[in-house]
C-alpha cells in the first residue's frame, strides 16, 4: 500500500494534460557504462491495468503478460546495441547459480530504496543532507555480496505501470464532454497512464547510481500516450526511460572543460 502511495504522489507531482515527461538523477562521479562492463537486467516488473467508469484500475493479468514480454524484447534489443555483456532475466529462476528467493531478495531491497528515492527526489519531500547531492542511496553489502556471487558489475531494475480507459469510462467522458453544448461541463475525469522508472545498481559498490522516472498520461479518456500491450509502444517507453542516459553532474563538467580547453 505504501509503495503504491509513493508512486502515485510521484506521478501526480509530474501530471500535466497529455505530456510525457522523464526526470533523471545520477551520481556526481556517474558516467554510463562503456566498454566490457556486464550488466544483470532484473526480470521487469510490470502493472496493466483498465480504467473503469468510476475511476479505479482493474488489474488485468492477461496485459500485464503480454506487456511485459514485449517490455523483455524491447530491452533485449535497446542493451544490445549498447555494447558490454547483457543478461536479462524472464524469470527469477533464469540466473545460473542463484536461488530465485535470492533474486526476489535484492528485488524487494531495490523496491525499497527506489521508493525512498521516489519519495525524496521527485515528490517534493526533499531530504536537506541530499539536497544538490545528486544520488547518495545504497542497497549496501547485500548488492556487493550479489554482485560477488553473480559476477556481473552493474543491476538495472525497472517498473513500469500502464492503464487503459474502459468503454464505460470512455462514454463517461464523452458525455462530459456533450454537456458543455447544453451548459454544463462535467469536471475532467481523466483517460489513462503511464508511469515507469529504472535504476541502475552499481554491484562493486551497492550504490544506486542512476534514476529515471517516465511519466506520460492523458486526462482525455480514450488518448492512448504509448501502449505497452504493443512492441511498438514497448520499445518507445524503454527508449525514453534508458535511451539518454545522462552523466552525472561532476562528469558533465569534466567534459565541458575538456571540451572547451580543445
Amino acid at each position: 500500500m505504501r509503495r503504491s502511495l509513493v508512486l502515485a504522489a510521484v506521478a501526480a507531482s509530474l501530471m500535466t494534460s497529455g505530456c510525457v515527461q522523464t526526470r533523471q538523477f545520477a551520481d556526481l562521479q556517474f558516467a554510463p557504462p562503456q566498454g566490457d562492463y556486464k550488466l544483470l537486467v532484473l526480470r521487469p516488473d510490470v502493472q496493466v491495468g483498465s480504467v473503469t467508469t468510476g475511476g479505479l484500475v482493474e488489474p488485468r493479468a492477461d496485459w500485464t503478460e503480454q506487456a511485459r514480454a514485449n517490455v523483455i524484447a524491447a530491452l533485449r534489443a535497446q542493451q544490445g546495441g549498447r555494447g558490454g555483456q547483457t543478461l536479462i532475466l524472464e524469470r527469477r529462476d533464469s540466473l545460473p547459480g542463484i536461488p530465485a528467493e535470492q533474486v526476489a531478495e535484492i528485488e524487494r531491497l531495490n523496491a525499497a530504496v527506489s521508493q525512498s528515492i521516489a519519495l525524496h527526489k521527485y515528490s517534493g519531500a526533499t531530504l536537506p543532507t541530499k539536497r544538490r547531492r545528486g544520488l547518495e542511496w545504497t542497497l549496501g553489502q547485500d548488492a556487493v555480496r550479489f554482485g560477488q556471487r553473480t559476477g556481473y558489475d552493474y543491476a538495472l531494475f525497472l517498473h513500469a505501470e500502464d492503464s487503459f480507459a474502459s468503454t464505460g469510462r470512455v462514454a463517461l467522458q464523452v458525455l462530459g464532454i456533450a454537456g458543455c453544448a447544453i451548459g454544463f461541463c462535467a469536471p475532467n475525469i481523466g483517460g489513462a497512464g503511464q508511469f515507469a522508472y529504472a535504476s541502475l545498481v552499481d554491484l562493486r559498490t551497492g550504490e544506486v547510481v542512476w534514476f529515471n522516472v517516465l511519466q506520460a498520461g492523458s486526462q482525455i479518456a480514450g488518448i492512448k500516450m504509448g501502449d505497452i500491450r504493443t512492441p511498438q509502444g514497448s520499445a518507445q517507453m524503454v527508449d525514453r526511460l534508458l535511451g539518454r542516459m545522462k552523466a552525472g553532474r561532476e562528469v558533465r563538467r569534466a567534459q565541458a572543460a575538456a571540451r572547451r580547453a580543445q
